[in-house]
């Protein structure tokens, strides 16, 4: 179970970091009626997935607790990807340009290409309404 959870559970930790570097810093600067609230939502999404995934660490792989932790990662998981894909990404795509779209994309791949495996990424909550504050002054 943790040459499967382990991968995993980085993955969504990186992706949440790469989500709060490139896409919602470019969502609240391009505003709109909805972006604070979608990029406040969203952060507290990737709060709650990661603190189920620190919560997995403190347990033995496989015991209740253990599957608890998981368990609710994948709920707030699910929960958050039904918000990106029905609300959030629908607009984007709607008023993204192709080249835009692609300059996301790129940085994307960089992020990843510059932390394989999450190298040199700290993984902590960050407070939804400072981070907001951040992209929106």
């Amino acid at each position: 179970m943790r040459a499967v959870w382990e991968p995993l559970a980085l993955h969504l930790e990186i992706h949440a970091e790469a989500e709060e570097r490139i896409l919602y810093p470019h969502l609240l600067r391009r505003g709109g009626e909805d972006a604070e609230a979608e990029s406040l939502d969203a952060i507290r999404d990737h709060n709650k997935i990661r603190d189920a995934i620190d919560e997995s660490r403190r347990h033995d792989i496989g015991s209740d607790e253990w599957w608890s932790a998981v368990w609710e990662a994948r709920r707030e998981n699910t929960e958050h990807l039904g918000e990106e894909e029905d609300e959030g990404l629908p607009d984007f795509r709607k008023h993204a340009s192709i080249e835009l779209r692609a300059e996301l994309g790129a940085q994307w791949l960089a992020f990843y290409r510059e932390h394989p495996a999450g190298k040199g990424l700290m993984f902590r909550d960050k407070d939804p309404e400072r981070y907001v504050e951040a992209y929106t002054e």
